[in-house]
């Protein structure tokens, strides 16, 4: 019988307690195919078991244009790190709105003309996303989970998924050698999100995660 449900729940149980009156805000950082968006769905589920609403978006709904994110060059390790997310807008549009004297109103995109939502006081947000735990984001997570995986298996993992969604496989190959792993090996190096994180989750074998507390 899998350990993961109610590993799971012993994050949220963590959680719940946080803020009363107040939004909870959580971070799901980790490797890219790591299981992020998955886990980070799972949470909220077990979230509104619980009889608290909860709030799921995703910084791939916070990307910056094309030319913006590409400007250093398709492949540019350091453009992924640095230019792939548009920070203000998540700040502005959805973690100010949800933080302490935020007015609640809210959206989890950075489209326009994207509807507006209105928060309940005790709504607990599940952010997921690449380079979460980056100074410009980590003061406003109230919980961080870092989804955990060796390079290799992202690599394995990301290109099996992307490969003909994206592009072929050997493109798929190539954007993951040259720009997503050492882009995210910067991040590492820089900022060392394993240590700011409240729980590491070893997500190698999805079934039977790990927690590590911090």
């Amino acid at each position: 019988m899998s350990s993961r449900a109610p590993r799971l729940a012993e994050i949220v149980r963590r959680i719940l307690p946080l803020k009363y009156g107040l939004p909870t805000l959580v971070a799901v950082d980790g490797l890219t195919a790591s299981g992020k968006t998955t886990l980070a769905n799972e949470l909220a589920t077990i979230v509104r078991l619980a009889g608290r609403p909860a709030i799921r978006a995703s910084a791939d709904d916070f990307h910056r244009i094309d030319e913006a994110r590409h400007h250093r060059g398709q492949f540019s390790p350091e453009g992924y790190y640095e230019d792939s997310f548009d920070y203000d807008g998540l700040v502005r549009l959805l973690l100010t709105p949800l933080g302490s004297g935020g007015n609640r109103r809210f959206v989890t995109t950075n489209q326009p003309d994207t509807p507006a939502w209105t928060a309940a006081n005790n709504a607990i947000l599940i952010f997921d996303g690449v380079f979460l735990l980056r100074p410009e984001l980590e003061p406003w997570w109230d919980y961080s989970v870092f989804v955990d995986i060796s390079q290799e298996l992202s690599m394995e993992r990301g290109v099996a998924r992307d490969t003909g969604v994206l592009r072929d496989e050997a493109e798929v190959q190539k954007l993951y050698e040259d720009r997503y792993l050492p882009g995210e090996a910067l991040y590492m190096e820089r900022v060392n999100p394993r240590a700011k994180a409240s729980v590491i989750v070893d997500n190698t074998d999805p079934s039977e995660p790990l927690l590590v507390w911090q």
